[in-house]
């Protein structure tokens, strides 16, 4: 289908759709620690999909900056974070790990979705851009 692009496919079936790809490529870097770290501070325990949660956090990524053109790390930080339960206290927002994003955007760019901006941060790569379109048209075709 021509001319389809990531914004015509809702979000939870295309990043489902393109963490499977990332998982089947089995080119995407995942870091040692995936079964043991936690998110965010304001979590009180890690992920429960111990094998595929990190290719669902990159192919997040991977949409949001194709939707948002610039984002560095301290942006995702904020975007994934949530609220920390703080007992009888009114809950307050906690940022995410910065380091699960950072190896994310990391292991992204070293695939070649992902390339350094000039401006800071990271932006979609020609590559990764068609990469992304591909997968929302089979996502919109199925």
């Amino acid at each position: 289908m021509p001319g389809v692009s990531v914004k015509d496919v809702p979000a939870q079936k295309f990043i489902e759709a393109y963490a499977e790809f990332l998982q089947r490529q089995g080119r995407l870097e995942v870091p040692g620690y995936v079964e043991l770290v936690k998110t965010s501070s304001g979590n009180e325990l890690p992920p429960q999909n111990a094998e595929k949660w990190f290719y669902m956090r990159a192919a997040s990524i991977a949409r949001h900056i194709y939707l948002r053109k610039t984002i560095g790390t301290g942006k995702l930080n904020r975007v994934y974070g949530g609220a920390i339960n703080r007992g009888s206290r009114p809950s307050h927002h906690r940022d995410a790990s910065g380091s699960v994003n950072r190896k994310a955007l990391q292991a992204l760019e070293k695939i070649g979705v992902l390339e350094k901006a000039a401006t800071g941060g990271r932006r979609i790569s020609a590559f990764g851009q068609r990469d992304l379109d591909r997968i929302a048209a089979q996502t919109l075709e199925e």
